[in-house]
């Protein structure tokens, strides 16, 4: 007779506990175990859907912060021009990506360049993805649209941002995320199979694969085009053309901080996995380090810009620090899940120095991005992808990449340099390929006279002479057919008067 230690919850093996004449009565409580089976399983995916959404959501709203960032680091007179290149960052890249860029980064089985099935959503949902999975990506497309539309703020042609934009969205972007996430992918550390130095390339979420290739891409759009009118004199020095409102980019910079909680520990997609029966700790703890390990770096990486600029300059300069903030963000980004909550503090430090010393050679080749997104996204995602292969841990390299318990880890962690070969490999082929694709998008665009508008329009400002008005009023409605006109009064000293000392 069976015992209790070997059912497999067959009617036959409960039959012959129950007695020869309960053959239904077997068969019942064994239907009941499969119901609340698959009770349990479509729970699971609930979950973790549900979690996906949210974190999807998270991402999105960094748009907003993404536009209040870059509406206070330009001057008044483009403010509305460089908001509404952020709405369209997201409506351009949603159908761009719908149609070809989920396929290209997500349609497998495929070779290891690019995806070739979903396009336009076709068989999806899958046993693979979900319309979640297409959404949260999407988010991610445009936000690395959002990083090039700041490096070429203030002196872009209008249609230049469309067209780069859903080139970038739909073929640029979602190629190099083939290679980096894709199970597909020739580098990628989910492919088991075929793994790139017995490691693969381990970012996260993508400090290369986002950050870089947005970064690269405003390296290529500013450079071609050239700085801003004022921004330099004509001996050569640097002239600073400060944004309008450090309020809204400190409000940009909470809004992506809050946002980045979606972006990094999102990553998962899942949160409903064990690693272990009954115990406390799993992927639904697992989720919460990168939240840390993001939070340690984008701290250490403020208060190292805050002391570093302070020593530098003199001042305590809240736009610096904010820029310092995200710059730990991008650079934690890709190793958020697989490094020590002290290692991030190391990441946040070094991703400071590494932004003001590009901007320090920004200043020197007399480079013009206004939003430092090439610098800070671009260096800090940089050195993010270096972090990552020095001290990604071997714990937790296994539990977020299973499958392949011999993988190389971090190389200050006892893992070897086989990692840090294959992270240098990622930098060297996004750098690359970007500069391959956008380069020339940029310089057709230019020798089109499709990229810069003119001197004139760039002086008045393009929200008066491309979209019809200022996005400030200065004056009120019964005043509106008055002549816009600013007085000056000089006020003299009297002797009576007291100076104030503050």
């Amino acid at each position: 007779m069976a015992t209790w230690a070997t059912l497999d919850c067959s009617s036959g093996q409960l039959a012959q506990l129950l007695g020869p004449n309960n053959t239904d009565a077997a068969n019942f409580i064994c239907s009941q175990f499969a119901v609340v089976s698959s009770k349990l399983s479509d729970t699971a995916y609930a979950v973790d859907t549900t979690y996906l959404l949210f974190s999807a959501y998270l991402v999105f709203s960094m748009q907003l912060g993404f536009a209040m960032l870059c509406a206070g680091s330009v001057r008044a007179k483009n403010t509305m021009n460089i908001m509404l290149t952020n709405v369209l960052d997201a409506a351009t890249g949603g159908i761009f990506y719908y149609l070809f860029g989920f396929a290209f980064a997500f349609g497998g089985p495929s070779n290891g360049f690019i995806g070739r099935h979903f396009f336009g959503l076709s068989d999806i949902p899958s046993d693979s993805f979900d319309y979640s999975h297409f959404l949260y990506q999407w988010a991610f497309a445009i936000a690395a649209a959002g990083i090039t539309s700041g490096s070429i703020a203030e002196r872009t042609q209008f249609v230049a941002y469309l067209i780069y934009s859903s080139f970038l969205t739909g073929f640029v972007y979602p190629v190099v995320s083939h290679w980096f996430w894709s199970t597909d992918g020739w580098a990628s550390a989910a492919n088991t199979q075929n793994l790139l130095f017995g490691s693969g390339v381990i970012d996260f979420a993508g400090s290369g694969v986002v950050h870089m290739v947005g970064g690269i891409a405003g390296l290529w759009g500013a450079f071609i085009e050239g700085p801003r009118i004022g921004r330099f004199d004509h001996s050569g020095r640097s002239v600073a053309l400060r944004g309008h409102s450090a309020t809204l980019v400190v409000l940009g910079t909470f809004l992506l901080w809050f946002g980045w909680y979606g972006f990094n520990p999102g990553s998962f997609t899942k949160i409903l996995s064990s690693y272990g029966t009954g115990s406390y700790y799993g992927q639904w703890s697992a989720v919460g380090r990168p939240a840390v390990t993001t939070t340690l770096a984008g701290c250490t990486a403020a208060l190292t810009t805050l002391f570093g600029k302070r020593i530098l300059s003199g001042h305590w300069n809240v736009t610096d620090v904010c820029n310092g903030l995200l710059g730990g963000f991008a650079a934690i980004t890709g190793g958020c899940s697989v490094v020590e909550p002290w290692a991030a503090i190391v990441c946040g430090f070094v991703a400071a120095i590494v932004l003001i010393s590009c901007n320090k050679l920004a200043e020197k080749m007399k480079y013009d991005d206004p939003l430092e997104a090439a610098q800070l996204h671009g260096g800090c995602g940089a050195w993010g992808i270096i972090f990552t292969a020095l001290f990604a841990t071997k714990k937790y390299v296994n539990e977020v990449y299973p499958g392949k318990p011999d993988r190389h880890y971090g190389l200050f962690m006892g893992g070897g340099g086989k990692m840090l070969g294959a992270h240098l490999i990622q930098i060297v082929v996004i750098i690359g390929w970007v500069s391959a694709t956008m380069g020339p998008l940029f310089f057709v665009l230019h020798k089109l006279k499709l990229l810069r508008i003119s001197a004139e329009d760039e002086m008045a400002g393009m929200d008066l002479t491309r979209h019809g008005g200022f996005a400030y009023v200065y004056h009120d409605d019964e005043d509106s057919e008055k002549p816009a006109t600013i007085q000056l009064r000089k006020v003299e000293p009297n002797a009576s008067s007291t100076p104030t000392f503050v």
